[in-house]
């Protein structure tokens, strides 16, 4: 290979540009981005390629291209050139045209490592199905530079492709990259999801447990990088992704298996030693929560809403748990900033009515059910709430109206509907229905409503038509 060719594409190793929507999670990102490396001067390099190279360190990409163009214009086979031209092509946004460079490039010399790595992902981006050809022949081809870690790359770029069509063949790709990178937890954690996904659980379990062992912080690239080995540095010693993810897998994994024994410990300890995680703490608290363990879940659920403030879907859970530990005053609070944030959404109103109807609130309460009623027409349970607000307002015609819209999306009617529609319908002086609801609630409430089957049996005793 062309000395000056495998100095050039020693370009920038430590910016890699972002090139392929492959990721799978927010770890895989680096797998899928185009090379190149730091360069040196080679007298025999054409002035254009060395002055485009130039050009290139400096950002300065209208002036790479077009010097590049120049070099191709003299020798249409320069496959450096054709190189530095498809990575000058994809920083500006023309990927097909990038593409096309990198085709001309492997086309030129086939045996490049970096030409067919940038080409397949490329291809990959566009869902171009080429794009498996060149992320397997980069995995054959030995790299430029940093080898082990540049392979390892080009497999957990296939394995991602290759992830929905041939899941076992992925699962062997990502043990490769985890072969030639032992210190890299990324491929054990994708392999851990994938396997989940496939509800292999216990394959699952065990990649989960790899990838928390592996600090990506001890890798040999991360050695001689001072931000990374900073005390000072607040982002090196918490929130890793990867530890994050991986204990959150494996979390799942237990809770799935009803292991949530296992979990706990577990989420505690990373819990206390990345206190600033919001994942780890949103994890713990489900688990907490699936334990009934409600106080203790409600403490880690407002630690997460305090680390991530803009986090609904945190705030929502929260929400929910207030309500479901009885914490209704700190669950209307909770919904009261959620539905001023998304008025538009019917179960955000529901859970504030709900909220307001157990502490009694009952004119607010109704008029949130009547905005859930709105925006979802056809939720049943909603119409239920909705008629025992509406009884307690001694809004009776709103009672009946909305068991009466319940019962048109032809939901089974559940025994306390029978009665709260009696009692309207008796309210309203209609005996003849209310007579006939009550006889319906007594037939089915089989003795799991005492004190409304004894209000029943009496007030059929008040209003039925005696039989003589």
């Amino acid at each position: 290979m062309n000395r000056r060719f495998t100095n050039a594409v020693l370009v920038l190793l430590a910016a890699w540009v972002l090139t392929a929507c492959l990721a799978v999670s927010a770890l895989a990102q680096q797998t899928h981005t185009t090379v190149r490396h730091y360069k040196e001067r080679i007298d025999n390099t054409p002035p254009e390629i060395a002055q485009a190279e130039d050009a290139i360190q400096k950002n300065d990409f209208a002036a790479a291209e077009t010097l590049l163009k120049k070099a191709i214009d003299k020798d249409p086979k320069n496959y450096q050139a054709w190189f530095d031209l498809g990575f000058v092509l994809n920083r500006v946004g023309r990927t097909e045209e990038s593409i096309h460079a990198y085709r001309q490039s492997v086309a030129a010399k086939p045996d490049v490592f970096e030409s067919n790595l940038n080409l397949g992902l490329m291809l990959v981006r566009v869902n171009n199905p080429d794009g498996e050809q060149f992320l397997r022949a980069a995995t054959g081809l030995k790299p430029t530079a940093h080898v082990e870690e540049g392979q390892a790359r080009a497999w957990l770029a296939l394995a991602h492709l290759l992830e929905n069509t041939k899941p076992e063949d992925a699962l062997r790709a990502y043990r490769k990259a985890s072969e030639l990178t032992p210190k890299d937890p990324e491929p054990h954690l994708s392999a851990a999801l994938l396997h989940e996904r496939r509800k292999e659980f216990s394959d699952a379990e065990a990649e989960y447990k790899q990838a928390l062992t592996l600090d990506p912080r001890s890798a040999d690239s991360h050695d001689n990088d001072p931000q990374k080995n900073d005390p000072h540095n607040h982002d090196s010693h918490t929130n890793d992704p990867a530890t994050t993810e991986a204990a959150i897998g494996l979390t799942n994994i237990y809770m799935k298996s009803n292991r949530l024994g296992d979990a706990e410990p577990l989420l505690r300890k990373l819990a206390a030693e990345r206190a600033d995680d919001s994942g780890i703490h949103l994890q713990l608290g489900r688990v907490l929560e699936a334990e009934g363990k409600k106080d203790e879940a409600i403490a880690e659920f407002q630690t997460v809403v305090k680390l991530a403030p803009a986090d609904s879907d945190a705030q929502r859970e929260l929400a929910d748990l207030y309500s479901s530990a009885g914490k209704n005053d700190l669950a209307e609070t909770a919904y009261r900033a959620l539905v001023a944030a998304q008025p538009k959404d019917p179960e955000l109103h529901r859970g504030l009515g709900r909220a307001l109807l157990l502490q009694k609130k009952f004119p607010e309460a109704e008029q949130e059910f009547l905005t859930t009623v709105r925006l979802k027409r056809d939720w049943p349970e909603v119409y239920v709430d909705l008629a025992f607000a509406a009884s307690e307002n001694k809004n009776y015609d709103l009672t009946i109206r909305a068991l009466n819209g319940r019962a048109l999306l032809n939901a089974e009617m559940p025994a306390i509907c029978f009665f709260l529609r009696a009692s309207a319908y008796d309210h309203l002086r209609d005996y003849k229905q209310a007579t006939l609801d009550y006889h319906q609630f007594l037939d089915v409430a089989n003795g799991r409503y005492p004190d409304q089957e004894w209000q029943a049996r009496h007030r059929l005793i008040a209003i039925e038509p005696k039989k003589r």
